[in-house]
């Protein structure tokens, strides 16, 4: 099963009270939705996949967890769901290109993301979507990030939480895990540090991923 640090960070360090609905956007092979349904085990987690070769895979996935009673997997857009009820937890880790973040020019390297009109459709979806106390989770790039807060606050979502991921801790930030919901509160901005030095994880990391891993 293909696994990302981008994508089991957002599962692991995504925070949430008691959501009844969930639903992973762009859910890949399905490990993210597998990781919230292991943590939130009242939670029915939906996951959609445009890509057919990965929403099969994630159906695989579903069909050999422990969880699968409560997961339910879509193939296609996100736009394309039919509303059944609101959801409590949105979640996302949207592919982009990595490379595109050294252009010096932002509308350029957000045009090069997935789809720049993406995050704007995201956007609109969670408000039609989400619960009056629900919440958008994404983990982004850090012009990406800032670009969809700012984006955010024309549909009416505040940022409440930031989660700033760094490789080592006297490196830049990488990452942000961004939280926008529709209730405004202070915002709450914590550090999160991958490695303590070359190829060895920090104790932190260890400790967040060892419930998902065998390896910690």
């Amino acid at each position: 099963m293909k696994i990302n640090t981008d994508g089991v960070l957002l599962g692991a360090l995504v925070n949430s009270q008691h959501p009844s609905r969930i639903l992973d956007i762009g859910t890949g092979t399905g490990v993210i939705a597998m990781m919230l349904a292991q943590r939130f085990p009242f939670s029915q987690v939906d996951a959609v996949e445009i890509d057919e070769d990965a929403y099969a895979t994630a159906i695989q996935n579903f069909q050999n967890s422990a969880f699968s009673n409560r997961l339910r997997g879509y193939s296609g857009s996100f736009e394309d769901l039919k509303k059944v009820d609101n959801y409590d937890l949105l979640v996302s880790n949207p592919p982009f290109y990595t490379n595109s973040l050294h252009n010096p020019d932002l509308r350029k390297k957000l045009a090069r993301h997935t789809d720049f009109h993406f995050f704007d459709k995201l956007l609109l979806f969670a408000k039609e979507n989400l619960s009056d106390r629900g919440e958008l989770n994404l983990i982004l790039p850090i012009e990406l990030a800032d670009y969809v807060i700012r984006e955010g606050l024309k549909q009416d979502f505040h940022l409440v939480k930031k989660i700033e991921i760094k490789s080592f801790v006297n490196t830049d930030v990488i990452r942000n895990i961004i939280t926008l919901s529709k209730v405004q509160n202070e915002v709450e901005i914590v550090e999160f540090v991958i490695y303590e030095s070359k190829g060895v994880h920090s104790q932190e990391y260890k400790e967040l991923l060892k419930p998902f891993f065998l390896a910690f």
